[in-house]
């Protein structure tokens, strides 16, 4: 995310709205399975940073990683996909414990931290390295990321623009960029506010 000024209620029954299965991924909390997995999913919110302190929130997060997915350079630098052209958006690796929730909680809660009838970027990102992004690695992620983005656009009454894309190489970000708002907490409180991100998503879903 740039440097330039420039540059939500609880979601289960939101989630259950969907009608989407749970999965093996997914497994029932309580279960066996659940008890002795972890699971992962990729998102792409747009600034990294952003993305990483809103799943980092969540019950059942065990931890985040920001990165960069989705395209062909191999071990691209913050600078080369900021700049453009590479293929890649910025996205975060999330790492739950599948015995206290699942990729469908995941998901509905994503959706309300981004403003998806953007396509042109994120926020006061702007670029295709900016799009936010569900990165599926299964079927069933697919039918959650889709379900998930129909009933955004039912919502809001307009087409979502948020990418359903197959995951792909995830690379971690720089050092630097691993919990950033914690690390610079001023500094990314002052981005996050100039980038106008949580203004804009009270106008979009308020108590929706």
């Amino acid at each position: 995310m740039r440097t330039s000024p420039i540059r939500i209620a609880p979601l289960l029954g939101a989630a259950l709205l969907l009608g989407c299965d749970a999965t093996a991924e997914t497994a029932a909390p309580g279960s066996a399975q659940a008890s002795t997995q972890r699971a992962a999913a990729v998102f792409a919110g747009g600034c990294f940073w952003c993305t990483e302190a809103d799943f980092d929130k969540m019950p059942g997060v065990l931890s985040t990683t920001s990165g960069y997915t989705g395209g062909k350079l191999r071990n691209p630098t913050y600078e080369q996909v900021s700049a453009g052209g590479t293929g890649h958006i910025e996205a975060v690796r999330v790492v739950y414990d599948p015995a206290r929730t699942n990729y469908t909680v995941l998901a509905a809660r994503f959706m309300r931290t981004i403003d998806p009838l953007d396509a042109g970027g994120s926020f006061c990102d702007r670029g295709y390295g900016y799009r936010s992004a569900f990165f599926v690695a299964n079927p069933e992620q697919r039918r959650t990321a889709e379900a998930v983005k129909a009933r955004a656009a039912a919502v809001l009454k307009k087409p979502a623009a948020t990418l359903v894309l197959p995951a792909a190489t995830f690379y971690p970000a720089e050092g630097y960029h691993q919990d950033y708002y914690k690390k610079n907490p001023v500094r990314y409180r002052f981005y996050r506010g100039n980038c106008g991100r949580d203004a804009r998503l009270a106008e979009l879903w308020g108590g929706k």
